[in-house]
């Protein structure tokens, strides 16, 4: 779509408080589109799209979509959705029986990312990390790049930053199928795992989703320490944590601790350079040379990476350290798949393991776990149970069900009930206002908490100030 046309253009969106559809939104009015949406739930990114100059409504009924179309009579009206809108809602409803123009918010990025030198990032796990640390290297480093994604970038305070740049990093969402719709310049796959059981049956159809993005992208870039990518893909740009055989880019770790990774950095090979960079983790580290990767190869000059590398941060909800409360330190993840809550746990041990370096002493790591979706329970029984065990003390909360409904009534007590057989130091609690009021009973000082999922579990350090307050 062209500038002319975008600005005779106006945007609906249904469910616009998304992460992903706010991102979106923002971007199209910074391009000078008119826009507005609805959402049940008021958040931080609705307050931002008003301040904008978008029109929020805090219902989703037909008469909204009635006031838009009356209103912005002299604009070609296009209604967005997301694959989380279920065909009941009533505005999306009412849009198909009037047979409006609807776009998946696929539709809407891939429209953007045609206008840009492009760089998607796709993957099972890390994607938002990839993109932040990319996002950061560039902005800094060229001072001519925009980003589209599905967290919060430190270096923006925004999920979406969207100038007139040659560059456009965008976050690419493979849950519902949608990832073909992509066409890119570079396109980078940290890694391939099976997850999304609502939309996929195994994971050879997630791989097939992923080759669809790969033959999309003129460049491919992937992780050569994933077995799936290697045995799957083939790209002269590669990159390793592991090895400098047979990769364009490599890190090889020297020192991995609490505050900083100190890497050997090799192109082809060759050595370049040792790094020392502000964020702990190995997978950390598998997404930073990822995004060091994607920015050599559009040029950027090394000596400028090494020098703005010191700025990297983590997105929100990404090991953020939250605070403090009666010395026991809270820090929240949206880890919510097995793997994921793996290398949490792993980053969390690291912590303790240098518990001299923290002004308290953490003795405990005690995980809280909200369960994401019914289908991915259900799927990933074991491995939950595997990996959260490893925790000193584990709590389980209700599930999460974003909308699913739950046909085979599964609940946290198939994890719990696990669990107990490798750890008896595990219990199921209904919701965070429930551990709130019991936070003294259930933790100890010096405890490290790790509150990990991807729902609304990020509420639970504001409903723990509201406590002490009282």
């Amino acid at each position: 779509m062209d500038k002319k046309l975008l600005l005779k253009s106006h945007f609906h969106f249904i469910g616009i408080g998304g992460i992903g559809m706010s991102a979106l939104a923002i971007g199209l009015l910074k391009k000078g589109c008119s826009v507005s949406g609805s959402d049940l739930v008021k958040n931080d990114e609705t307050k931002k799209l008003e301040e904008l100059g978008a029109v929020i409504f805090t219902s989703q009924i037909r008469q909204n979509i009635k006031f838009v179309i009356s209103k912005f009579t002299n604009k070609l009206i296009n209604f967005v959705v997301s694959s989380a809108i279920k065909p009941e809602n009533e505005e999306f409803s009412y849009c198909r029986e009037k047979n409006f123009s609807i776009k998946h918010r696929s539709e809407i990025l891939s429209m953007l990312m045609r206008t840009y030198t492009s760089l998607a990032v796709a993957g099972s796990h890390g994607k938002t990390s990839t993109t932040t640390f990319l996002s950061t290297i560039l902005e800094l480093c060229t001072r001519n790049s925009s980003s589209i994604t599905g967290g919060i970038i430190p270096i923006y305070n925004s999920n979406c930053h969207l100038e007139d740049t040659k560059y456009l990093i965008a976050e690419i969402d493979e849950s519902d199928g949608t990832i073909n719709k992509y066409k890119s310049d570079i396109g980078i796959i940290n890694n391939i795992d099976f997850d999304h059981c609502d939309h996929f049956s195994d994971l050879n159809e997630v791989i097939s989703s992923f080759k669809s993005f790969a033959k999309n992208s003129k460049k491919l870039l992937f992780n050569f320490d994933c077995e799936t990518s290697k045995n799957n893909f083939y790209s002269n740009y590669k990159w390793s944590n592991a090895t400098t055989k047979n990769v364009a880019y490599a890190i090889i770790p020297t020192e991995i601790n609490s505050k900083y990774t100190i890497g050997k950095y090799y192109e082809n090979g060759n050595f370049i350079s040792s790094l020392n960079i502000p964020i702990p983790g190995l997978h950390n580290l598998s997404n930073i040379t990822a995004a060091i990767a994607a920015s050599r190869m559009i040029g950027v000059d090394f000596i400028e990476i090494k020098k703005n590398i010191k700025y990297l941060k983590l997105p929100k909800k990404r090991f953020e350290f939250r605070g403090q409360i009666d010395e026991r330190s809270l820090y929240d993840d949206y880890a919510h798949h097995p793997n994921e809550i793996k290398e949490t746990i792993k980053l969390g041990r690291l912590l303790i393991q240098q518990k001299h370096n923290n002004e308290f002493q953490q003795n405990r790591l005690i995980a809280v776990f909200q369960p994401h979706r019914y289908s991915r329970v259900k799927q990933f029984t074991k491995e939950f149970a595997e990996e959260l065990s490893k925790a000193d003390v584990i709590y389980v909360t209700s599930i999460y069900g974003a909308g699913e409904k739950n046909e085979d009534k599964i609940t946290s007590k198939i994890i719990t009930d696990l669990i107990y057989k490798k750890n008896k130091n595990v219990s199921y609690i209904n919701n965070y206002y429930e551990f709130t009021e019991k936070f003294c009973q259930l933790t100890k000082k010096g405890d490290l908490i790790l509150n990990m999922g991807a729902g609304d579990c990020h509420n639970f350090w504001s409903i723990l100030n509201k406590k002490q307050l009282k």
